[in-house]
This record gives C-alpha cells, sequence and structure tokens, in this order.
C-alpha cells in the first residue's frame, strides 16, 4: 500500500504523538492522566504491531498512574500527619464529641435499655404541658417522625415525567408533598412550644429543621413549585441519617470537625476563582476559542481541567487556538495546573479524611485493649453444624479390654524420690505450724478438740498454700538479685565518675538500658531506698507520678494475661467439648457417617490431601531451621499441598482453554476444549472426594463446607458437572442456559479458595464491609438528593428535535438531509446540487441517548454515571443548552461533592481498613515508628561490599578510584549524557542516527572500563556478591553484543536494540541518589507486596472476561464498541475491561451494550445470533465491575503504596534507627562477615558489638551488664548456632526503643518475659563465675593452709624431739651454737620462708615482730605469693585432718603433746594467726564481688 503525505499543519496533526521529545514527554503526560490514552494505543495499533502498543501501553498505565502517581498521595499523607502534629493546638482536638454547653445524661430508650443522652444544662423549658413535652421526648415520636420523612422520600422519588399537558396544580404528588409539608411543619411547632423558641434554636440540628420547614412551606406555592425551592424538599432525606447511630458516628467523624474540611474547601474554591481569573486575563484576546470569554466559562474551563474528564479536549483547542509558537508554554501552564490539582490538592481531601478517621493516641491505647479482650473473647460453643449432635442422646462406645487393672505392673519408683516430696512438704507445713500458738494444756477437752480441727483445717490450707508461700519465695529471690545487680551497677557507675575522663554521649542502647533498670527498680519497690535525703520536693513528686504509672503499666500487664488466660481456656474449653462428642457420639467426626474415625483409608487419605513441600532443615544438636541455598522457591513450592498445587495447575489450564472460545467458536461444538472440560471436572471430582474422605463434607471439625470457601467450591464444580452432562446446543438470549454458561465463568475464583494469600486478600476485601456500606449510603443519599431534584426541573426538558433547525416538538416530523465527511481521495459521484455525500433521516423528538432525567431510576443512573467523572461535560452542555445556563450550578456542585468528598471518602475508608485489617489503625505513633522500623529492617541488607586490599598495590589503589564519591558522579553524568542520544529519533535513513550510535558506542566502552575497574578492585567473586552489580555487568554485557550487531547487521532492529540498553542503563542512576532509591524502593516493595492483589484483580477481570464474551459478544458496533474494542473473544474482553479500570469512557461502553431493538435484529433461538444487547445485564455487569475493581481493589493499591512509602520517608528526628546507623552497622558487619555469607558464629557477636560506634555503641566501663544481655540473648536464641545479619540487627532495634511505648501489648510482655529471664540467667552465670572465683580462692587457701600445717607439723616434731630426747650438757651448748650457726649462715633463706608463712612453737619472738608491724601477707593479682615449698622433715606422729577445723585439732595436739607450761599460749596465739588470716582473706572476697 503507498502512504500520501496530505501536508497537514501542527494544528491539524495535533500536539499527540512521538515524533519529538517534547510531544513525546506531553504524549506520556496525558496518557498517564488516564484521559485519551486509549485512542493514542488504539493508533499505535494501527501502525506498529498489537503486542508492542499493548506492552507499552499497559505498563504505562500500571506503573505511572497507578503506583508513581499514588505517591504523591502517599507523599501528601505523609506531610499532612507531620503538619497536623505541629499544628494540634490550631487544629483541635479530635476528642471533643460534644460541646462546652452541653452534658450527657442517662435517658431510658423504647426497650426499656439505658442510653447517654447529650442535655443542654443551658436549655429553658417551654410552655407547652408535661404530657406534651414527654410526648415530644419520647422514642416513639421520633421513630414516626423518621417514618413519615422516609415516606416522604419514597414519594418524591416515584415522580416521574407525565407529558407537557399534565396538570401539576392537581398531581398527586403535589398534594401529597402539601400534607407532609404541613405535618413537619406542626413538628416544628410542637418542639417550640415544648423547648421554647431559645431553646429550639441552640441546636444545629433544630436549625436545619426549621430551615427546611421555612424553605419546604414556600416550595408549595404554586408559583414556586418545582423551582429552585425544591432543594428544600429533597433535604428532608438528610434526616433519615439519625436512624442508623453507625451511620450518624461515621458522618460525625467525617463532617463533624468542620474546621479541616471547610477550610480546604474555601482554599479549593479560592484556587479555582485565582485561577480562572489568570485564565480570562490570557486567553480572552484569543480568536476562535469560546472557552474564555467570560468568568462563568474560564471557570468551568478549569473546573473541568480539575476533574480531569476532557481536560485534554481544552487544552488542545486552546493550543491550536494560539498557535505554534506559544503552544509549549501554554502546554506547560496547562500541565502544571493540572498537576497541582490533581496531585496535590485531591491528595489533600484524602489525607484530611484519613485525619478525621484518626484517634488520639489515648484512644488508640485504650481499644489496643479493648480489641484484645474481643479477641480473647472467643466462641467457646462449637459451630451450629457440630452442636447439632448434642441434640441426639449420648451412645458411649465400649471398649473390651483383655486384662484387668490388677494384671498390669506397676513401674518401680524409687523410694528416696517420692520421699523428698513428701518430706518437703511435711517440713513447709511443720515449720508453719510451729508458728502458731499452741492450746493451753489446761483447756477442757472441748477446747481441745476444737483445737485439734482447727488446726487440722489450717493444716489442709497450708497444704493448698505450698505453691504461694514457694512463689513468693522465688520473688523475694529475683528482687534479691535485682537489689545485687542494681548495686553492682552504682557501684561501676560512681567508680567510673571519678576516673577524670570527659563526658561522653551515651548510646541509644544505654539509654535505654537504664530506662528499663529503673522501671524495674520502681516496679519492684525499691525508688524509696534510692531517694536520698537532699531531693526537693518536686523531685520526690516526680518519682510518686513514675511509680504510680508504672504500676498502671503493670495492672494493664495483668489485664492482658487475664485475657490471654480467658482465650486459653475458651480454646481448652472448645476441645473438651469436642472431646466429649468424640466419645459419646460414634457418627461424631465420621466422613459421611460411613468411614471410621481411625480407618485405614480415611488415615489414606489424609495423607494424600496434607502432603506437602518442607525443605527446612533442622540442626539435629540445635535444633535451628537452616538457610537453604533456594529457600524463596522451597518457600514456595512449600505454601498450599501437592494436591492444591496440581489443582491450581488444572484451574490455569481450564481458564486458559476457555479463553479460546467464543460465540463463533463454542465449547459445544468444539472437541478439543471439551477435553479440557472433562479433565477439570474429572480432576474436581477426585480432590473433593479425597477432601470429603479426610476431613467430612459437613458435620466434621474440618468439614469441606466450614467458610464461604468451601460453598465456593461445590458451586462451582455442580456448575461444572451439570454445564458437562447438558452442554445444551441451543442457548437462547435471558434463559437459564445462558445463565449456567455465565456462572461457570466464575472457575477461575477457585485460585482465591486454593492459595492462602488469595483468601487473605478477600478478607481484606470484604473485612471492612461495614464502613464501605456507610459511605456507599452516603453517596446513594447524595445521589437520591439530587436525582429528585433533576426530576422536578429538568424531567421531559431535555428532549430534543435530531434537526438542529427544528425548535418545537410540533415541527419535528418528516425527514431530513445529514452530510457526512469523507477522505478526498474516493472520487465519490454526487447529485447535482449536493456539496458533501449524505443521506435522508427521519425527525424524532427524544431524550440524549444516554441520559436523561425523566425519573428518579434514569437521574440516579446518570449521575452515577456523573459520579464517576465520566460524562458529565456532556451532561453539563445539554443542560446548559436546553434549559439554562442558571442551571449548570446544579452539575458543578454535584460533580464537586462527588469528586472532592465522595470519592476520596472511598479512598480514606479503604485505607484507613486496609491499616485496620494490617493491625496499624490503632497504632500511636511510637507504635507505628516501631512497626515502620521491623518493615524497614527486613528489607535491609549486607553491604555485600569486599573490603579494601591490604596492600597498597594495584588492586588497593582500583579500590580507592572505583569507591571515590569523584567517580561515582562521573558515571552517573555519563549515564544521563548517554540517555540524551535517545531525545532524537534513531532512524536508519536519517544521517544524525550514525554519529549518535557512535556516541553510544563510545559511552558503552567507558561502562566496560568501569566494570573491568570494579572487578579487579574487588576480586570477580566480590564483585558478584552486589546486586547493584549485577546489574550493570548485565547491562554492560547486553551493551557490548549491540555493539557486534550494530557494526555487523546495521538495520533498524539494532538501532531499536541501542535504546533499549541505553533505557536499561538509565534504571541504574536510581540506586546512586539517597531519595531517588528511596522513591525506587517505594515503588519496588509496593509491587511486591500487592502481587496478590493485583493477581486477584486480573482473577476478577478474567472471570468478567467469560462472561462479557458470553453476553455481549455479538453486539453490534456502536459509538465506543468497535473493531479495537468489543467482547468478541476472551482477550478483546479483557483489553476492554482494561480501559474501563481506568474510566476511560466506561460508560458510552455500556450504553452501547444496553442496545435493544429497533436498533438490532433479535434472535430467540440462539444468542450468537443476535445483535442485541441486554439491558439489565449490561446496567449489573459494568456497575458492579467499575465499583469493585475502580473504587475498592485500586484504593488497596493506593493503601500499599502509602504503608511502604511510610517506611522509607521520615526524618532523622523520627527514625528510630537512622540511615547513618544502619549504615554503620552494615559496614561493622562486613567487617566480621569475612566470608560474605550473611552468617556469622555466635561467638564473634561480641566482637561485632565491641566495633560499634556511635548511637549503637556499648561501652563496657559502664554497660558492662548490658554487654552481657546482649550476648547472652543471640546464644539463647539461637542455641550457640550461627546468627543472621538479619538477628543481629533485629536483637539491637529492640534494645534501642522504649518497649514500653513502642511494642503492641501482647508482643511487650512476651519481650519483657524475655528480657527478665536473659537477667536472671545473665545473674545466675554472674553468680557461678563468682562462686568458681571463689572456690578457687578457697582451694588456694587450702593448699597454703596444708603447706602451713606442714611447716608446723616439722617444727613440733623438733620440739618433740627435744624434748623426748634432751641432750647432754657438754654437747647441749655446742649443738645449741651449732644450730645458731646454722640457722644464721646456712639457712637464713628458710628462716625468713618461716617467718612469712606462719609462727612455730619455738618462734614466738618473730612473730611478735611479724604483728607488730603490722605487715599482712602480701597478695599480688589477687593470689598469694606462696612460698618455695619446705624439705619434708620425718616424723613419726600419726597424721590427722586439719583440713576442716585445723585450728581446735592443732590446739588439741599440741595440747596434748606438748607437756609444757607455755603449750596453751603457744595453741592460742596459733589461732588468732589462723582468724586473721581467714579475716583477710573474706575482706578481699568481698572486693573482688564488686568487680564481677
Amino acid at each position: 500500500m503507498d502512504l500520501e503525505d496530505l501536508g497537514l499543519s501542527r494544528q491539524e496533526l495535533g500536539y499527540s504523538g512521538f515524533n519529538e521529545i517534547g510531544t513525546s514527554i506531553f504524549t506520556v503526560y496525558e496518557a498517564a492522566s488516564q484521559e485519551g490514552w486509549v485512542f493514542l494505543m488504539y493508533r499505535a495499533i494501527d501502525s506498529f504491531p498489537r503486542w508492542r502498543s499493548y506492552f507499552y501501553f499497559i505498563t504505562l498505565i500500571f506503573f505511572l498512574a497507578w503506583l508513581v502517581k499514588n505517591v504523591f498521595i502517599a507523599v501528601i499523607i505523609e506531610t499532612f500527619a507531620e503538619i497536623r502534629v505541629q499544628f494540634q493546638q490550631m487544629w483541635g482536638s479530635r476528642s471533643s464529641t460534644t460541646s462546652t454547653a452541653t452534658t450527657q445524661m442517662f435517658h431510658e430508650d423504647a426497650a426499656g435499655g439505658w442510653q447517654l443522652v447529650a442535655v443542654d444544662m443551658n436549655k429553658p423549658q417551654g410552655r407547652a404541658p408535661a404530657c406534651l413535652q414527654k410526648m415530644m421526648r419520647s422514642s416513639i415520636f421520633h421513630m414516626f417522625i423518621l417514618s413519615m420523612v422516609a415516606v416522604d422520600v419514597i414519594v418524591a422519588a416515584s415522580n416521574y415525567y407525565k407529558g407537557e399537558t399534565f396538570k401539576r396544580q392537581h398531581d398527586e404528588f403535589y398534594l401529597a408533598e402539601v400534607a407532609f409539608t404541613v405535618l413537619f411543619d406542626l413538628e416544628a411547632l410542637l418542639k417550640i412550644w415544648c423547648l421554647g423558641f431559645t431553646g429550639y434554636i441552640s441546636s444545629s440540628l433544630h436549625k436545619f429543621e426549621l430551615l427546611l420547614v421555612i424553605g419546604t412551606t414556600l416550595h408549595i406555592y404554586p408559583d414556586l413549585y418545582h423551582s429552585q425551592f425544591t432543594y428544600f424538599q429533597v433535604l428532608r432525606v438528610v434526616r433519615l441519617i439519625k436512624i442508623s447511630p453507625a451511620l450518624e458516628d461515621f458522618v460525625y467523624k467525617i463532617f463533624g470537625p468542620g474546621k479541616k474540611l471547610g477550610s480546604l474547601v474555601v482554599f479549593t474554591a479560592s484556587l479555582l476563582i485565582v485561577m480562572s481569573a489568570i485564565s480570562l486575563q490570557m486567553f480572552c484576546f484569543v480568536e476562535e476559542l469560546d472557552r474564555f470569554t467570560t468568568f462563568p466559562r474560564a471557570f468551568m474551563s478549569m473546573f473541568q481541567i480539575l476533574t480531569q474528564e476532557g481536560w485534554v479536549d481544552v487544552m488542545d483547542q486552546t493550543l491550536n487556538a494560539v498557535g505554534h509558537m506559544w503552544a509549549p508554554v501554554v502546554a506547560i501552564y496547562f500541565i502544571l495546573y493540572h498537576l497541582f490539582a490533581t496531585l496535590i490538592l485531591l491528595s489533600l481531601f484524602v489525607a484530611v479524611i484519613l485525619d478525621n478517621l484518626e484517634l488520639d493516641e489515648d484512644l488508640k491505647k485504650l481499644k489496643q485493649l479493648k480489641q484484645s479482650e474481643a479477641n480473647a473473647d472467643t466462641k467457646e460453643k462449637l459451630p451450629l453444624r457440630l452442636r447439632i449432635f448434642e441434640k441426639f442422646p449420648n451412645r458411649p462406645q465400649m471398649v473390651k479390654i483383655s486384662k484387668l487393672p490388677s494384671d498390669f505392673t506397676v513401674p518401680k519408683i524409687r523410694e528416696s524420690f517420692m520421699k523428698q516430696f513428701i518430706d518437703r512438704q511435711q517440713q513447709d507445713t511443720s515449720c508453719l505450724l510451729r508458728r502458731l500458738p499452741s492450746a493451753s494444756s489446761s483447756s477442757c477437752d472441748h477446747s481441745k478438740r476444737s483445737a485439734i480441727e482447727e488446726n487440722k483445717y489450717i493444716d489442709q490450707k497450708l497444704r493448698k498454700s505450698v505453691f504461694s508461700i514457694r512463689a513468693r519465695n522465688l520473688l523475694e529471690k529475683e528482687t534479691a538479685i535485682n537489689k545485687i545487680l542494681r548495686a553492682c551497677t552504682r557501684q561501676r557507675m560512681l567508680s567510673g565518675s571519678f576516673e577524670g575522663q570527659p563526658a561522653k554521649e551515651r548510646s541509644i542502647l544505654s539509654v535505654q538500658h537504664h530506662i528499663r533498670q529503673e522501671r524495674r527498680s520502681l516496679r519492684h519497690g525499691s525508688n524509696s531506698q534510692r531517694i536520698s535525703r537532699g531531693k526537693s520536693l518536686e523531685t520526690l513528686t516526680q518519682d510518686h507520678s513514675n511509680t504510680v504509672r508504672y504500676r498502671n503499666a503493670q495492672r494493664e500487664d495483668s489485664e492482658i494475661k487475664m485475657i490471654q488466660e480467658k482465650k486459653e481456656q475458651a480454646e481448652m474449653k472448645r476441645k473438651v467439648q469436642e472431646e466429649e462428642l468424640r466419645e459419646n457420639h460414634p457418627y461424631f467426626d465420621k466422613p459421611l457417617f460411613i468411614v471410621g474415625r481411625e480407618h485405614r483409608f480415611r488415615n489414606f487419605c489424609r495423607v494424600v490431601v496434607r502432603a506437602r513441600f518442607n525443605a527446612s532443615k533442622t540442626d539435629p544438636v540445635t535444633g535451628a531451621v537452616k538457610n537453604t541455598k533456594y529457600h524463596q522457591l522451597y518457600d514456595l513450592l512449600g505454601l498450599v499441598t501437592y494436591l492444591d498445587w496440581v489443582m491450581i495447575i488444572v484451574t490455569i489450564c481450564s481458564c486458559i482453554s476457555m479463553m479460546f472460545e467464543s460465540p463463533f467458536r463454542r465449547v459445544m461444538r468444539a472437541p478439543t476444549l471439551q477435553i479440557a472440560e472433562y479433565v477439570f471436572v474429572i480432576f474436581m471430582s477426585i480432590e473433593l472426594n479425597l477432601k470429603i474422605m479426610a476431613d467430612g463434607l459437613f458435620f466434621t471439625p474440618t468439614a469441606v463446607i466450614r467458610d464461604f470457601g468451601g460453598v465456593m467450591d461445590i458451586f462451582i464444580y455442580l456448575v461444572s458437572l451439570i454445564f458437562l452432562c447438558w452442554m445444551p446446543q441451543n442457548v437462547p438470549a435471558k434463559s437459564g442456559a445462558q445463565l449456567l454458561m455465565i456462572l461457570r465463568c466464575l472457575r477461575p475464583l477457585r485460585i482465591f479458595k486454593l492459595v492462602p494469600q488469595m483468601r487473605k486478600v478477600v478478607r481484606e476485601l470484604f473485612s471492612g464491609f461495614k464502613e464501605i456500606f456507610l459511605v456507599s449510603i452516603l453517596l446513594l443519599t447524595l445521589m437520591l438528593v439530587f436525582a429528585s431534584f433533576g426530576v422536578q426541573l429538568f424531567a421531559g426538558k431535555l428532549a430534543k428535535c435530531n434537526d438542529p433547525h427544528i425548535i418545537s416538538r410540533e415541527d419535528c416530523h418528516g425527514i431530513f438531509r445529514i452530510n457526512v465527511s469523507v477522505s478526498k481521495n474516493l472520487n465519490l459521484k454526487l447529485r447535482p446540487g449536493e456539496k458533501k455525500p449524505g443521506f435522508w433521516v427521519p425527525r424524532v423528538w427524544a431524550n440524549p441517548r444516554n441520559f436523561n432525567f425523566d425519573n428518579v431510576g434514569n437521574a440516579m443512573l446518570a449521575l452515577f454515571e456523573v459520579l464517576s467523572l465520566k460524562g458529565w461535560v456532556e451532561v453539563r452542555d445539554v443542560i446548559i443548552h436546553r434549559v439554562g445556563p442558571i442551571h449548570g450550578i446544579y452539575i458543578h456542585v454535584f460533580v464537586f461533592l462527588g469528586c472532592m468528598i465522595g470519592l476520596t471518602l472511598f479512598v480514606g475508608v479503604v485505607i484507613a481498613n486496609f491499616n485496620e485489617n494490617k493491625g496499624t489503625a490503632l497504632l500511636t505513633v511510637d507504635q507505628r515508628r516501631w512497626e515502620d522500623l521491623k518493615s524497614r529492617l527486613k528489607i535491609a541488607q549486607p553491604l555485600h561490599l569486599p573490603p579494601r586490599p591490604d596492600n597498597d598495590g594495584f588492586r588497593a589503589k582500583m579500590y580507592d578510584i572505583t569507591q571515590h564519591p569523584f567517580f561515582k558522579r562521573t558515571i552517573a553524568v555519563l549515564v544521563l549524557a548517554q540517555s540524551v542520544l535517545l531525545s532524537v529519533k534513531w532512524d536508519v535513513e536519517d544521517p544524525v542516527t550514525v554519529p549518535l550510535a557512535t556516541m553510544s558506542v563510545v559511552f558503552t566502552f567507558i561502562f566496560v572500563l568501569e566494570v573491568t575497574m570494579k572487578i579487579i578492585a574487588m576480586s570477580p567473586a566480590g564483585f558478584w556478591q552486589s546486586r547493584r552489580n549485577r546489574y550493570d555487568l548485565l547491562v554492560t554485557s547486553l551493551g557490548v553484543i549491540w555493539v557486534i550487531l550494530h557494526f555487523a547487521l546495521l538495520n533498524a532492529y539494532t538501532y531499536m536494540m541501542g535504546a533499549c540498553v541505553i533505557v536499561f542503563r538509565f534504571f541504574s542512576i536510581c540506586g546512586k541518589h539517597v531519595t531517588l532509591k528511596m522513591l525506587l524502593l517505594t515503588v519496588v516493595v509496593s509491587m511486591y507486596k500487592s502481587f496478590f492483589i493485583i493477581v486477584g484483580m486480573f482473577l476478577l477481570l478474567l472471570c468478567y472476561a467469560f462472561a462479557g464474551v458470553v453476553l455481549f459478544g455479538t453486539v453490534k458496533y456502536g459509538e465506543n464498541i468497535n473493531r479495537h474494542a468489543n467482547f468478541s473473544s476472551a482477550g478483546k474482553a479483557i483489553t476492554v475491561l482494561f480501559r474501563i479500570v481506568t474510566g476511560e469512557d466506561w460508560n458510552k461502553i455500556m450504553h452501547d451494550c444496553m442496545v435493544q431493538p429497533p436498533f438490532c435484529t433479535p434472535d430467540n433461538s440462539t444468542y450468537w445470533r443476535t445483535d442485541c444487547g441486554n439491558y439489565a445485564g449490561a446496567l449489573m455487569y459494568f456497575c458492579s465491575f467499575y465499583v469493585i475493581i475502580a473504587y475498592i481493589m485500586l484504593n488497596l493499591l493506593v493503601a500499599i503504596i502509602v504503608e511502604n512509602f511510610s517506611l522509607f520517608y521520615s526524618t532523622e528526628e523520627d527514625q528510630l534507627l537512622s540511615y547513618n546507623d544502619l549504615r554503620h552497622f552494615q559496614i561493622i558487619w562486613n567487617m566480621v562477615d569475612d566470608k560474605r555469607e550473611g552468617v556469622i558464629p555466635t561467638f564473634r557477636v561480641k566482637f561485632l558489638l565491641r566495633l560499634l560506634r556511635g548511637r549503637l555503641e556499648v561501652d563496657l566501663d559502664k554497660d558492662k551488664l548490658l554487654f552481657k544481655h546482649m550476648c547472652y540473648e543471640m546464644e539463647r536464641l539461637h542455641n550457640g548456632g550461627d546468627v543472621t545479619f538479619h538477628d543481629v540487627l533485629s536483637m539491637l532495634s529492640y534494645r534501642s526503643v522504649d518497649i514500653r511505648k513502642s511494642l503492641q501489648l501482647e508482643e511487650l510482655l512476651a519481650r519483657e518475659q524475655l528480657e527478665y529471664t536473659i537477667e536472671e540467667e545473665v545473674a545466675k552465670q554472674t553468680i557461678r563465675m563468682w562462686l568458681k572465683k571463689c572456690l578457687k580462692r578457697i582451694r588456694a587457701k587450702q593448699q597454703q593452709s596444708c603447706s602451713i600445717i606442714h611447716s608446723l607439723r616439722e617444727s613440733q616434731q623438733q620440739e618433740l624431739s627435744r624434748f623426748l630426747n634432751p641432750p647432754s650438757i657438754e654437747t647441749t651448748q655446742p649443738s645449741e651454737d651449732m644450730n645458731t650457726n646454722n640457722q644464721d649462715n646456712a639457712q637464713p633463706e628458710t628462716s625468713s620462708q618461716q617467718q612469712l608463712l606462719s609462727p612455730t612453737l619455738s618462734d614466738r619472738g618473730g612473730y611478735r615482730q611479724d604483728s607488730t608491724d603490722g605487715g599482712k601477707p602480701q597478695r599480688k593479682f589477687g593470689q598469694w605469693r606462696l612460698p618455695s615449698a619446705p624439705k619434708p622433715i620425718s616424723h613419726s606422729v600419726s597424721s590427722v585432718n586439719l583440713r576442716f577445723g585445723g585450728r581446735t585439732t592443732m590446739k588439741s595436739v599440741v595440747c596434748k603433746m606438748n607437756p609444757m607450761s607455755d603449750a596453751a599460749s603457744c595453741g592460742s596465739e596459733v589461732k588468732k594467726w589462723w582468724t586473721r588470716q581467714l579475716t583477710v582473706e573474706s575482706d578481699e572476697s568481698g572486693e573482688d564481688l564488686l568487680d564481677i
């Protein structure tokens, strides 16, 4: 086909396209606004392959319109929350539910109950009798008035257009309105009479009622009927909000604090006025542009841009009018205004609504406690399907035994093992009984017997209280240990304060550790011991308040424990009920009342049904779970059972088979499609039979039909089975067979039941149904008010003749000619007098094709379409043209209320419900920061950056270059420079393309050099550890391949590949800046967490696509049903539904599918032979799909993005652990984890904690106890095995926050219990280590005492030998001289050693001299300085055991063996010396205790 250039100008071609970089950016932004994007895609489909257009535009909508655009909402919500905290007093408190002039009192309602009612204390009483006042305050009177309001609303909604000739004065609706107006006037007069006028108007509700009374009274005047006063009549429906207390409370939450919402509405109106005035001044002089000629027109144009409906048309018309020169400036002006109005202003409404739904911090804590109570209050009763067995008589099964109980052998138990418990109990009771006063011996027998009975009673009570006594003893021990630990801590702090070192900023770990120590000391009542006399009264008052606060926290702990115990008791009670039913009813827990409970076949079915992949390997020694290499894949395989995996695969294959069905290729006539149908039914039959045999059908605890998912499974199976057995050949339209085919389209919903995460999505979708229902009621009320008003004003006034030259209805008859525009190349032959080709059509007086206000139903349908912001411009233009310009206010007010408040209510409620389901709605600020920190730590990963090489060689220099910030910035600039090359189109025939490609080749070689330098610096293994490096290597490899192919082929495909490589390279720059990385992480994590929501959306879309093929597969082409958008196959239906999700003219497609005869050809035999639509089916189909997908599912994406954005968007003041803290920990971990495995042994944690600095530093001089607690926590939680990066980081995060403020109640109790256990174990280890040191010292003393006793024995042997064998007189003196010489000369060292060790009986002077000098035994490093061992001397005295009580034994030996007069004095001196040594050792042991 030859193409001809028509030579059109830029204004004729339009400013949308991809020819230049400017128009390309403009087109992308236009498509991202979801306005007109589908027509761009259809133009691309006509020019390029279909798959390329679909892929480009669908991904553009998903990323830009659904992810990146919603990041703006997250930014506004987080920013508004921060400003809300800063200006708390300016906005006011949320908790003020009643005015200051009112109070509350109990009032009896109609049911006899009591409720709190706000009563004005200053309200004066009226002059009405007491009986009328009592009647006016009764609930019967209020219910009667509200029922009359409801009847009035029903009557007004029943009004419809009856024709031009009908007289309104005699209309029954007019007479009913007069009656209702008189009734409500009498109600107002009665209230004024009962309350007085001042008391009546003091209430806001009464003021509103009085306004309605005055307005409706004027409205029933004949000349003012069906005028603007109709607003007062239709506003009566607002009074029905009082019927539902939940709806009233919800409305007050949203609109009660009107200062914020009202201020935002005023700001929006002011912005519209200012921008309209500016646009009027800018474009009023432009010729051929009537949108800005007057201020009302300018206001309507700027309001249209605000709502995004047709804003592209406004901009295109303005661009064409101003000309090519000023078009870029005008485009930037409109884009900036659209960006601010749609992304910032509408997000502010969402933020305000979310803030109104927010609770105070104290209310959040209270609701947390109440929610825990509600969760703990589980149902003690069994389900009704199981309680039915209680209606039948008990029939317990008898068990036949072959042995009597006496025949069974009793195992032997050691008597000592049993005796220790008996003796212990007897000792406890005997010790307590001894303290009781015994009965007097002089009392009578009666008093003795009473005393004995009393003692028996006391003995029983004491036996029962043994456990409590032991608990009190344990508590006393724990208190004593805590006192010892606190004394040690204070001693360390005091000793460290006098070292003279400069004051150092304490880390957050140290601060939180001391806070917890203070709390525990206050909780144990030890604060009174720590208050000094010098404290002021204010300090004492503060300490008392702290004590009271911590006691209140202790009371909360006890309440939570009681709730947990209650929950456990309820579960136990339920289990007991099940066991009783199991024992007393033989048919209980029997599948189909046939298969036995423990039958082999049932056990086999259980094994098949519950078989699951489990690749988690546990350590046989420690029991810890080992991390496998492909644990993510293994977790995916273990997500469901093998049987469910098989059914998931079969269901997916069946859905793929259904996608090939169409009205022209039906499953009834295609054998290949029937095979998939048979396979699905057979496999599902096997699955259900196995599950029923294993778990039962209905009357078993784990039955198949125990929830809605089981009912849906059975329903889908029955529908598939009936369709397979029936297989109808002729399916008439709107018949039961067609309904069966539509129900068969629910088959993809089986995935929701089979996958647990998909069931979670369904729970999140329907758990907030109450709030969504309330919002729907509010919007329906708004629509009903405006629909009733529209019927009153516009009924029958929107009709017009299709001939534009005819004005009156009487002249609208006959035929007229319509000219059509065709291409000039057709060369059509025209008749004489005809300038253009055309055809003749009959004149018809009719309403607009898509809407009318002739009755309330059609009016509400039109307003529902307007509420979706689609088609409201057409409604506005028709009303202005056919009724009057003043009535354009009607549609603008409805759009403003519906768009700014109604739709943002859906967004806010869905986000609030999502947060409530996730458990974050009731979190305080600190608790939310803690949850964000935990989520952020899960995402954090080790740096995977190898350390710098040790030497200063070539690798070290390369490492320094590649890690330098200047090098990284240079690479980022080069990436941007290469991306700029794509601003010009790369065309093979364009000569500019060759130099651009050459420059890209040069950039590619630079990036190859960068990767090579990093590989040299980090080594290949170290380079491969980082994911970013892997991505750079992949892109660089693709670039090298592109260079080779480019010089080898040099065609259009190589140029396209080069452009793709440049785009891939551009994404690498996002990880090189903190803010860009934060936004990228937000989008990536949101995609990861919203994966199952996106899958759920696709499954719903698939069900609707299959149903659309059955309902509208053969509908004739119309305004929007054409060759691109139709339901002829499932693939095209999916694209149409995706277009409807974005809201692109979904209402026009719905009206095309509503086509009815005579505009189509009906066929009653089969639905595929007719081209008519289905009015009711199209109405339910499109409206339900748009509400579920656009209003709920897409808002779940917004909620996920808001949640994930709060993880990364936080200032340094708000973060519990800042980015610098995490970065520092990653660097230290990288130093310790030398193998780069993300795992280190437990003993290396001590080394890692010593290396931490900054806010995570642990000062061993001041916080040695904290260091021990942290090390032991790692050892205890991981049984001495390996710990991961996240394990240590989680421990540090718990230790760095105030757990009392940040943790929720149940998590707080578990954490405090763990920390208390750790403290107790560390205290035990400390005491155990101290005892070991003491034992070592005692053993050293014993060894020393043995050496002393040995020397004493030797000296005593010498004395005894001297006494028993006295020498002669002649030899005595020489021997003495010889001994003296020997002592002086030969053994000077020995005598000195004897003086150091101990005195002997022959060396009393030396001992006295030693004692007078006061010389204590010297000690070095906590040990005695022991002398060398003396030489052994033989003796004939039998050895005596002197290890314990050596002093008494030595004295007895000396006294028996030494008959001298001074023997007693020598023994006493030895005893004194021994006592002195023991005293010295005990003092030094006490000092060592403080050093531990």
